[in-house]
């Protein structure tokens, strides 16, 4: 069998693979070494850049498979019938730290999937918790700033962290949840995800409904300690990668239960609070999870790069039966995913394989997008980049991909509607209530010594205020934990 020849870019044979070319034996290396300058030029450009939030990050493909009726909630295709199996891509994540971090720490996990359906591709972004810390885009820029590495020292401050959070009462649920035992999932595959967000459905008969998406572990919820975490962290920083990829090799395949709440959507405009706010749940006793399917995950990626680093989700990825809210934060992420894609990865990055759709001959979209960075669909020359036209491209459906949602009132900056029961920390206090004594030790001390660490007083105290807000006894026990280690 002979040998591969290895090739420029350009597909010539390289002669020599380990001797720049040089004026002589021991002379200058010369500026028309084309193999050299080609190799270094690539090199230099083999790095992306880095995604903002969720840089660090694991992935998998698996597919869909319906295991339950839901076509009274819902006309999309690839949830139209009791067997069905869509492919599927899953990225997991960290939210806070780069590319360099560990896996181990104490950050909420992206969970963002993507269905390969035969209508184009859905794309699903959540997290490993059904809240979020914020409920409006607008903060979301400052939310990260002070979550990511300070400009001047370098690392995640504490002042930066509790200062946003003295600000945003609204994160209390949250911080209740991170702070507490699942705040270091023990891998991605003992953690849930959850669509996080509310999303519409639209059932065949033009009929709407919220619902939230919640993907239950089957290998069930296994959880670190901040001692457990920092050991492993220390240990193997890729941990929760290295899980991943050796399950999976081993047939070990992990997988989850998909399941929904769904709400007809004349019902939320009377909820006791409003259920677009992502820092609240919806009850379970009030609409309690419906079985869809199951989640397999069976084949790791064969280049991270390719595959996990340039994967793109985007949450305004939707297929006919499915569709936006009025969730705030939503609204946001429906601009804000596919632009830091078309920046990170270039206007044409839906060409690359992983994020290609499979509904469509080729995996190119079929309209009228041309050129750009990195162009690799390949039009004939008669057809034209422009519609409507006389000839045979492209055509508009006509059908709305769901429900339309009714809007009024005047334009401008407004408060989130009210509701009668839409405060700040009655959630985080049911949180904590539903809690083990062992837990809330726990919870308590995770939230005690990083808020222990903060220089200003009236932040400390803005923090605590909060704390007592959601429960007498929560707050309490935090404002003791926090004097306790301010002494010391």
């Amino acid at each position: 069998m002979s040998k591969r020849v290895l090739t420029t870019e350009s597909g010539a044979p390289v002669a020599d693979n380990q001797n720049s070319a040089t004026a002589g034996v021991g002379g200058p290396i010369l500026l028309q070494d084309q193999h050299l300058l080609e190799k270094l030029a690539r090199f230099n450009r083999e790095r992306i850049p880095e995604r903002v939030v969720h840089a660090r990050g694991s992935g998998a493909y698996g597919y869909f498979e319906v295991t339950d009726d839901v076509t009274a909630y819902t006309s999309a295709d690839f949830l139209g019938e009791v067997g069905k199996r869509t492919e599927t891509f899953l990225r997991f994540s960290t939210v806070a730290d780069s590319l360099g971090g560990a896996d181990a720490v104490r950050d909420p996990r992206g969970f963002a999937l993507k269905f390969y359906t035969e209508e184009g591709n859905y794309d699903l972004v959540g997290n490993n918790t059904p809240v979020f810390f914020i409920k409006d885009p607008l903060k979301f820029p400052d939310f990260i700033h002070s979550q990511k590495r300070d400009p001047f020292t370098g690392k995640q401050e504490p002042d930066n962290v509790w200062d946003f959070w003295a600000h945003a009462p609204e994160a209390t649920h949250q911080v209740t949840w991170l702070m507490g035992d699942r705040g270091i999932p023990a891998s991605y595959r003992h953690m849930n995800g959850y669509g996080s967000h509310t999303y519409q459905w639209t059932n065949a008969q033009g009929e709407a409904f919220f619902v939230k998406y919640h993907f239950k572990t089957n290998q069930g919820v296994r959880s670190l300690s901040a001692e457990q975490g920092a050991e492993l962290a220390g240990k193997d920083a890729n941990s929760h990668q290295t899980d991943l990829l050796q399950a999976i090799e081993r047939g070990v395949n992990p997988s989850w239960t998909l399941h929904v709440q769904i709400m007809p959507a004349a019902e939320a405009a009377n909820y006791r609070f409003n259920p677009f706010d992502l820092t609240k749940v919806w009850p379970h006793s009030d609409y309690p999870l419906q079985r869809v399917g199951r989640l397999v995950l069976d084949r790791n990626p064969d280049n991270v790069f390719a595959e996990v680093e340039q994967a793109a989700f985007s949450p305004n990825n939707f297929v006919p039966g499915i569709g936006p809210s009025p969730d705030k934060m939503l609204q946001g992420r429906l601009f804000a995913y596919a632009d830091a894609h078309r920046y990170r990865l270039g206007v044409n990055h839906t060409q690359l394989a992983v994020n290609a759709p499979k509904a469509v001959p080729g995996g190119t979209a079929d309209n009228y997008g041309r050129d750009g960075l990195m162009a690799s669909n390949a039009y004939g020359r008669e057809r034209k980049n422009y519609e409507p036209n006389s000839y045979d491209g492209p055509a508009e459906t006509g059908k709305p991909l769901s429900a339309p949602l009714a809007v009024n009132g005047h334009t401008g900056t407004h408060e989130a509607p009210a509701h009668t029961k839409d405060d700040d920390f009655f959630q985080a206090g049911e949180l904590y209530r539903l809690m083990s004594a062992e837990e809330k030790s726990r919870l308590v001390a995770n939230i005690a010594g990083g808020l222990s660490q903060v220089s200003r007083d009236d932040v400390i105290e803005k923090n605590l205020a909060h704390f007592h807000a959601a429960d007498a006894d929560y707050g309490k026990r935090v404002e003791a934990a926090v004097r306790a280690l301010r002494e010391d």
